[in-house]
Protein backbone atom coordinates (compact mmCIF):
# COMPACT_ATOMS: atom_id res chain seq x y z
CA UNK A 1 0.00 0.00 0.00
CA UNK A 2 1.45 3.38 -0.97
CA UNK A 3 0.78 6.63 0.86
CA UNK A 4 -1.99 7.78 -1.49
CA UNK A 5 -3.85 4.51 -1.06
CA UNK A 6 -3.51 4.88 2.71
CA UNK A 7 -4.87 8.43 2.55
CA UNK A 8 -8.01 7.15 0.83
CA UNK A 9 -8.72 4.88 3.78
CA UNK A 10 -8.00 6.96 6.89
CA UNK A 11 -6.47 10.04 8.44
CA UNK A 12 -2.72 9.57 8.59
CA UNK A 13 -0.80 10.72 11.64
CA UNK A 14 2.42 12.66 11.18
CA UNK A 15 5.00 12.69 13.96
CA UNK A 16 5.74 15.57 16.34
CA UNK A 17 8.70 17.85 16.98
CA UNK A 18 12.24 16.54 16.55
CA UNK A 19 13.94 19.47 18.28
CA UNK A 20 11.75 19.16 21.37
CA UNK A 21 12.78 15.54 21.77
CA UNK A 22 16.48 16.21 21.15
CA UNK A 23 16.49 18.89 23.87
CA UNK A 24 15.57 16.24 26.42
CA UNK A 25 18.97 14.61 25.95
CA UNK A 26 20.90 17.75 27.05
CA UNK A 27 23.66 17.01 24.55
CA UNK A 28 27.06 18.69 24.61
CA UNK A 29 29.50 19.80 21.93
CA UNK A 30 31.16 16.39 21.83
CA UNK A 31 27.86 14.71 21.00
CA UNK A 32 27.45 16.92 17.95
CA UNK A 33 31.05 16.48 16.84
CA UNK A 34 31.38 12.74 17.29
CA UNK A 35 34.53 11.24 15.80
CA UNK A 36 33.85 12.48 12.29
CA UNK A 37 33.94 16.19 13.18
CA UNK A 38 36.16 16.26 16.28
CA UNK A 39 38.63 18.63 14.58
CA UNK A 40 36.09 20.81 12.77
CA UNK A 41 36.83 24.54 13.02
CA UNK A 42 33.35 25.75 14.01
CA UNK A 43 31.16 25.11 17.05
CA UNK A 44 28.57 22.49 16.13
CA UNK A 45 26.30 22.32 19.18
CA UNK A 46 22.75 23.08 18.12
CA UNK A 47 23.13 21.67 14.61
CA UNK A 48 20.47 19.03 15.22
CA UNK A 49 20.59 17.63 11.69
CA UNK A 50 24.22 16.64 12.27
CA UNK A 51 23.14 14.13 14.91
CA UNK A 52 22.04 11.81 12.11
CA UNK A 53 25.76 11.29 11.52
CA UNK A 54 27.20 11.63 15.02
CA UNK A 55 24.38 10.25 17.23
CA UNK A 56 22.17 8.19 14.91
CA UNK A 57 21.14 6.10 17.91
CA UNK A 58 19.26 9.07 19.37
CA UNK A 59 17.51 9.92 16.12
CA UNK A 60 16.51 6.27 15.66
CA UNK A 61 14.99 6.13 19.15
CA UNK A 62 13.01 9.34 18.57
CA UNK A 63 11.57 8.02 15.32
CA UNK A 64 10.57 4.79 17.02
CA UNK A 65 8.95 6.64 19.93
CA UNK A 66 6.72 8.50 17.50
CA UNK A 67 5.89 5.32 15.59
CA UNK A 68 5.05 3.59 18.85
CA UNK A 69 2.80 6.54 19.68
CA UNK A 70 0.81 5.92 16.50
CA UNK A 71 2.52 7.98 13.80
CA UNK A 72 2.04 6.75 10.24
CA UNK A 73 4.59 9.19 8.83
CA UNK A 74 7.93 10.22 10.36
CA UNK A 75 9.96 13.15 9.11
CA UNK A 76 13.66 12.85 8.49
CA UNK A 77 16.00 14.85 10.70
CA UNK A 78 16.85 17.23 7.85
CA UNK A 79 14.92 20.45 8.46
CA UNK A 80 18.16 22.43 7.99
CA UNK A 81 19.72 19.95 5.61
CA UNK A 82 20.58 22.29 2.73
CA UNK A 83 23.98 23.71 1.85
CA UNK A 84 22.51 27.18 2.49
CA UNK A 85 21.57 26.37 6.09
CA UNK A 86 24.64 24.21 6.78
CA UNK A 87 26.89 27.07 5.64
CA UNK A 88 26.41 28.52 9.14
CA UNK A 89 28.59 25.65 10.36
CA UNK A 90 30.88 25.40 7.32
CA UNK A 91 29.41 21.99 6.57
CA UNK A 92 28.08 22.48 3.05
CA UNK A 93 30.15 19.52 1.87
CA UNK A 94 28.25 16.94 3.94
CA UNK A 95 24.72 17.77 2.74
CA UNK A 96 24.17 14.77 0.46
CA UNK A 97 25.57 12.35 3.04
CA UNK A 98 23.53 13.98 5.81
CA UNK A 99 20.24 13.68 3.94
CA UNK A 100 20.84 10.15 2.70
CA UNK A 101 21.80 8.91 6.16
CA UNK A 102 18.84 10.68 7.80
CA UNK A 103 16.44 9.02 5.37
CA UNK A 104 18.05 5.62 5.97
CA UNK A 105 17.62 5.99 9.74
CA UNK A 106 13.95 6.89 9.38
CA UNK A 107 13.39 4.11 6.84
CA UNK A 108 14.90 1.54 9.17
CA UNK A 109 12.41 2.60 11.84
CA UNK A 110 9.36 2.60 9.54
CA UNK A 111 10.29 -0.75 8.01
CA UNK A 112 10.48 -2.25 11.49
CA UNK A 113 6.97 -1.10 12.38
CA UNK A 114 5.50 -1.99 8.99
CA UNK A 115 6.81 -5.55 9.38
CA UNK A 116 5.12 -5.74 12.77
CA UNK A 117 1.78 -4.69 11.28
CA UNK A 118 1.68 -4.88 7.46
CA UNK A 119 -1.93 -3.62 7.46
CA UNK A 120 -0.68 -0.31 8.86
CA UNK A 121 2.25 0.70 6.64
CA UNK A 122 4.51 3.49 7.86
CA UNK A 123 6.12 6.12 5.65
CA UNK A 124 9.18 8.38 5.61
CA UNK A 125 8.74 12.05 4.74
CA UNK A 126 11.94 13.74 3.64
CA UNK A 127 11.89 17.07 5.49
CA UNK A 128 12.92 20.06 3.36
CA UNK A 129 12.86 23.21 5.50
CA UNK A 130 12.67 26.82 4.24
CA UNK A 131 16.41 27.58 4.74
CA UNK A 132 17.50 30.61 6.75
CA UNK A 133 17.27 32.99 3.78
CA UNK A 134 14.36 34.47 1.86
CA UNK A 135 14.19 35.11 -1.87
CA UNK A 136 11.36 37.66 -1.64
CA UNK A 137 12.41 39.99 1.15
CA UNK A 138 15.55 42.06 1.65
CA UNK A 139 17.39 41.52 4.94
CA UNK A 140 18.72 45.08 4.60
CA UNK A 141 16.30 47.79 5.74
CA UNK A 142 18.23 50.42 3.81
CA UNK A 143 18.34 48.37 0.59
CA UNK A 144 14.93 46.89 -0.22
CA UNK A 145 16.11 45.58 -3.58
CA UNK A 146 18.88 43.45 -2.08
CA UNK A 147 18.46 39.66 -1.83
CA UNK A 148 20.70 37.38 0.22
CA UNK A 149 19.96 34.40 -2.03
CA UNK A 150 18.83 33.82 -5.61
CA UNK A 151 16.22 31.46 -6.98
CA UNK A 152 18.90 29.42 -8.75
CA UNK A 153 20.98 29.12 -5.56
CA UNK A 154 17.94 27.86 -3.68
CA UNK A 155 17.05 25.40 -6.42
CA UNK A 156 20.56 23.98 -6.50
CA UNK A 157 20.58 23.54 -2.72
CA UNK A 158 17.17 21.89 -2.67
CA UNK A 159 18.06 19.59 -5.55
CA UNK A 160 21.07 18.25 -3.63
CA UNK A 161 18.96 17.73 -0.53
CA UNK A 162 16.16 15.99 -2.41
CA UNK A 163 18.60 13.63 -4.12
CA UNK A 164 20.05 12.55 -0.79
CA UNK A 165 16.60 12.01 0.71
CA UNK A 166 15.34 9.94 -2.22
CA UNK A 167 18.53 7.89 -2.42
CA UNK A 168 18.16 7.20 1.30
CA UNK A 169 14.67 5.80 0.84
CA UNK A 170 12.23 8.66 1.55
CA UNK A 171 8.69 7.73 0.48
CA UNK A 172 7.59 11.34 0.09
CA UNK A 173 9.22 14.78 0.09
CA UNK A 174 7.82 17.36 2.52
CA UNK A 175 8.57 20.99 1.64
CA UNK A 176 7.63 22.57 4.94
CA UNK A 177 7.36 25.64 7.14
CA UNK A 178 7.10 27.85 4.06
CA UNK A 179 7.31 31.50 5.04
CA UNK A 180 8.32 32.63 1.55
CA UNK A 181 6.54 30.92 -1.34
CA UNK A 182 9.34 31.84 -3.74
CA UNK A 183 11.65 29.60 -1.72
CA UNK A 184 9.07 26.83 -2.01
CA UNK A 185 8.75 27.33 -5.74
CA UNK A 186 12.51 26.93 -6.02
CA UNK A 187 12.21 23.65 -4.12
CA UNK A 188 9.36 22.45 -6.34
CA UNK A 189 11.33 23.38 -9.46
CA UNK A 190 14.41 21.55 -8.18
CA UNK A 191 12.48 18.43 -7.25
CA UNK A 192 10.72 18.25 -10.61
CA UNK A 193 14.05 18.75 -12.39
CA UNK A 194 15.50 15.88 -10.35
CA UNK A 195 12.51 13.66 -11.20
CA UNK A 196 12.93 14.40 -14.90
CA UNK A 197 16.64 13.65 -14.80
CA UNK A 198 16.52 10.44 -12.79
CA UNK A 199 13.17 9.08 -13.92
CA UNK A 200 12.33 8.39 -10.29
CA UNK A 201 9.42 10.14 -8.58
CA UNK A 202 7.98 10.30 -5.08
CA UNK A 203 4.90 12.23 -3.93
CA UNK A 204 5.34 15.83 -2.74
CA UNK A 205 3.74 17.39 0.33
CA UNK A 206 3.74 21.16 0.82
CA UNK A 207 3.18 22.91 4.15
CA UNK A 208 3.10 26.67 4.62
CA UNK A 209 3.25 28.86 7.69
CA UNK A 210 0.77 31.56 8.65
CA UNK A 211 2.87 33.77 10.86
CA UNK A 212 0.30 35.83 12.77
CA UNK A 213 -3.32 36.96 13.05
CA UNK A 214 -3.10 38.73 9.67
CA UNK A 215 -3.62 35.33 8.07
CA UNK A 216 -0.63 35.76 5.79
CA UNK A 217 2.77 34.21 5.28
CA UNK A 218 5.85 36.23 6.16
CA UNK A 219 6.20 37.23 2.51
CA UNK A 220 2.64 38.61 2.58
CA UNK A 221 0.52 35.96 0.89
CA UNK A 222 -3.02 35.12 1.93
CA UNK A 223 -4.20 31.51 2.11
CA UNK A 224 -5.70 31.81 -1.38
CA UNK A 225 -2.56 33.32 -2.88
CA UNK A 226 -0.38 30.66 -1.31
CA UNK A 227 -2.55 27.90 -2.75
CA UNK A 228 -2.53 29.46 -6.23
CA UNK A 229 1.25 29.87 -6.12
CA UNK A 230 1.99 26.20 -5.59
CA UNK A 231 -0.95 24.60 -7.39
CA UNK A 232 0.92 24.17 -10.68
CA UNK A 233 3.00 21.40 -9.14
CA UNK A 234 1.91 17.73 -8.97
CA UNK A 235 1.56 17.75 -5.19
CA UNK A 236 -0.05 15.16 -2.96
CA UNK A 237 -1.06 17.46 -0.12
CA UNK A 238 -1.02 21.05 1.02
CA UNK A 239 -1.37 22.37 4.54
CA UNK A 240 -0.03 24.47 7.36
CA UNK A 241 2.38 23.96 10.24
CA UNK A 242 4.28 25.89 12.90
CA UNK A 243 3.92 29.52 14.12
CA UNK A 244 0.41 29.04 15.53
CA UNK A 245 -1.34 26.67 17.89
CA UNK A 246 -4.24 24.48 16.77
CA UNK A 247 -6.94 26.94 17.84
CA UNK A 248 -5.31 29.92 16.11
CA UNK A 249 -4.72 27.91 12.92
CA UNK A 250 -8.33 26.73 12.59
CA UNK A 251 -9.79 29.54 10.40
CA UNK A 252 -6.92 29.44 7.93
CA UNK A 253 -7.06 25.67 7.69
CA UNK A 254 -10.80 25.90 7.10
CA UNK A 255 -10.23 28.37 4.27
CA UNK A 256 -7.60 26.14 2.69
CA UNK A 257 -9.73 23.00 2.96
CA UNK A 258 -12.67 24.72 1.27
CA UNK A 259 -10.59 25.66 -1.76
CA UNK A 260 -7.95 22.99 -2.18
CA UNK A 261 -8.26 20.04 -4.57
CA UNK A 262 -5.41 18.31 -2.74
CA UNK A 263 -5.23 16.34 0.48
CA UNK A 264 -4.94 18.61 3.52
CA UNK A 265 -2.30 18.40 6.26
CA UNK A 266 -2.05 20.24 9.56
CA UNK A 267 0.59 20.05 12.25
CA UNK A 268 0.37 23.06 14.57
CA UNK A 269 2.50 23.94 17.56
CA UNK A 270 1.58 22.92 21.09
CA UNK A 271 -0.15 26.24 21.68
CA UNK A 272 1.64 29.57 21.65
CA UNK A 273 5.08 29.99 23.27
CA UNK A 274 5.36 31.44 26.77
CA UNK A 275 7.67 34.33 27.72
CA UNK A 276 10.63 31.94 27.65
CA UNK A 277 9.83 30.63 24.19
CA UNK A 278 8.63 27.29 25.56
CA UNK A 279 5.42 25.45 24.72
CA UNK A 280 3.22 24.56 27.68
CA UNK A 281 0.13 23.06 26.05
CA UNK A 282 -0.25 19.47 27.14
CA UNK A 283 -1.48 16.53 25.06
CA UNK A 284 -5.08 16.63 26.36
CA UNK A 285 -5.50 20.36 25.81
CA UNK A 286 -4.04 20.20 22.33
CA UNK A 287 -6.14 17.17 21.41
CA UNK A 288 -9.28 19.05 22.41
CA UNK A 289 -8.42 21.86 20.00
CA UNK A 290 -7.33 19.54 17.20
CA UNK A 291 -10.58 17.56 17.45
CA UNK A 292 -12.34 20.52 15.88
CA UNK A 293 -10.40 19.83 12.66
CA UNK A 294 -11.71 16.28 12.71
CA UNK A 295 -15.28 17.21 13.52
CA UNK A 296 -15.33 19.64 10.59
CA UNK A 297 -13.74 17.15 8.20
CA UNK A 298 -10.79 19.40 7.37
CA UNK A 299 -7.78 17.09 7.33
CA UNK A 300 -6.22 14.00 5.81
CA UNK A 301 -2.88 14.26 7.63
CA UNK A 302 -2.57 15.39 11.24
CA UNK A 303 0.48 15.86 13.45
CA UNK A 304 2.39 18.26 15.66
CA UNK A 305 5.12 20.85 15.32
CA UNK A 306 7.05 22.82 17.97
CA UNK A 307 6.58 21.59 21.52
CA UNK A 308 4.81 18.37 20.61
CA UNK A 309 5.94 14.97 21.87
CA UNK A 310 4.94 11.31 21.46
CA UNK A 311 2.30 11.90 24.15
CA UNK A 312 0.67 14.55 21.94
CA UNK A 313 0.80 12.22 18.94
CA UNK A 314 -0.78 9.38 20.93
CA UNK A 315 -3.79 11.56 21.74
CA UNK A 316 -4.16 12.65 18.11
CA UNK A 317 -3.93 9.07 16.86
CA UNK A 318 -6.60 7.97 19.32
CA UNK A 319 -8.91 10.75 18.17
CA UNK A 320 -8.32 10.25 14.46
CA UNK A 321 -9.51 6.65 14.60
CA UNK A 322 -13.02 7.95 15.30
CA UNK A 323 -13.26 10.22 12.25
CA UNK A 324 -13.31 9.89 8.48
CA UNK A 325 -10.67 11.69 6.42
CA UNK A 326 -11.57 14.75 4.35
CA UNK A 327 -12.91 13.54 1.01
CA UNK A 328 -11.74 14.80 -2.35
CA UNK A 329 -14.48 15.45 -4.89
CA UNK A 330 -12.68 13.89 -7.83
CA UNK A 331 -15.57 14.35 -10.25
CA UNK A 332 -15.71 18.11 -9.88
CA UNK A 333 -12.32 18.80 -8.35
CA UNK A 334 -10.57 21.57 -10.19
CA UNK A 335 -7.43 23.31 -9.22
CA UNK A 336 -7.36 27.08 -8.88
CA UNK A 337 -6.44 27.42 -12.54
CA UNK A 338 -9.56 25.52 -13.62
CA UNK A 339 -7.79 22.33 -14.68
CA UNK A 340 -9.33 19.01 -13.78
CA UNK A 341 -6.97 17.01 -11.56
Amino acid sequence: MNIQEALEKRILILDGAMGTMIQRYTLNEEDFRGGQFKDHSDDLKGNNDLLSLTRPDIIQVIHEEYLEAGADIVETNTFSGTSIAQADYNLEHIVYELNKKSAQIAKKATDKFTRQNPDKPRFVAGSMGPTNKTASISPEVTDPGYRAVTFDELAEAYREQAKGLIDGGADVLLIETIFDTLNAKAALYAVQELFDETGKQVPIMVSGTITDASGRTLSGQTVEAFLISISHAPILSVGFNCALGAKQLQPYLQNLAEQSPFYISAYPNAGLPNEFGEYDQGPDAMAKEVEKYLEDGLVNILGGCCGTTPAHITKMAELARNYEPRKLNRKDAKDVKGMVI
